[in-house]
């Protein structure tokens, strides 16, 4: 039983650690690494593509609200980007103790759309990425005894998307039976792996493939009337990167809304 109100923020908070966040110069990534930061207290390691100014420039705005933090760069999707800039990070600052698998990209295509170079592009970045970093980090966690992983899915990853989509949800289903094998397997050694499938969230990339018209008939599907803010999905992840989780492993939790019920 907690004995203090001083024990019960602690459990909640994740300063001390340092968290590695893919793709997140903008959309949940951000908001992910933003809430980490200054509401976990946690060192935050912004990963986002080479040629990306975004994830450099939230490392500059972090740093002047006096949080800590260090941009990565590294296509998450290529072996050779992703093991350079690990090794480098772990020379300079040791391996990170909490890891959010959130770099994504998706594209509106049916089957009949979809080329074979986009279907391994779609699932590269989102399984390809993810495999990379959890390959990577997972074995030095466990020899720790400590440690979280978090993956972004989807609500797509439950029921299918409802238009096109067939690869980024066949992608995000995917990572949900991922983030149960790793669980098992990390568990005895006390690494906990999760996943959050979020419903509909404002981010760029819904902009950019519904538009505001679509968006007001996916809002229509929504029980509590709104789609998700992406600091509505950051506050679940630094839920589960915090010892208040600690008993929570190999789980998908639902953050949409009442869109899906099970």
């Amino acid at each position: 039983m907690l004995s203090s109100d001083k024990r019960l923020a602690a459990l909640f908070s994740i300063k001390g650690k340092t968290a590695l966040i893919t793709g997140a110069g903008a959309g949940i990534g951000k908001s992910i690494a933003i809430t980490m930061a200054l509401a976990g207290g946690a060192r935050v390691v912004i990963n986002d593509l080479p040629g990306s100014k975004a994830h450099r420039e939230l490392v500059e705005w972090l740093v002047s609200q006096g949080a800590d933090a260090i941009a990565m760069d590294a296509d998450v999707s290529d072996e050779r980007q992703v093991l350079d800039a690990l090794a480098k990070l772990e020379s300079d600052i040791g391996t990170p103790d909490i890891l959010v698998n959130n770099a994504g990209i998706t594209l509106p295509n049916t089957i009949d759309e979809t080329g074979f170079d986009d279907w391994n592009r779609v699932l590269a970045v989102h399984l390809g990425g993810t495999f990379l970093f959890s390959k990577a980090l997972l074995p030095k966690m466990m020899a720790r005894k400590s440690g979280s992983i978090i993956q972004m899915s989807s609500v797509v990853g439950h029921q299918g998307a409802l238009r096109g989509h067939v690869a980024y949800a066949t992608a995000k289903s995917g990572l949900m039976g991922f983030t149960k094998t790793l669980a098992r397997t990390a568990g005895p050694s006390g690494v906990r792996v999760n996943a959050i499938a979020p419903g509909i969230v404002d981010t760029e990339m819904l902009r950019a493939t519904h538009g505001p018209e679509g968006i007001a008939r996916l809002t229509e599907s929504v029980p509590l009337g709104a789609v998700a803010s992406p600091d509505e999905i950051a506050s679940v992840a630094l839920f589960l990167a915090s010892d208040a989780a600690r008993h929570i492993t190999g789980a998908t939790l639902d953050v949409n809304g009442g869109l899906l019920m099970r």
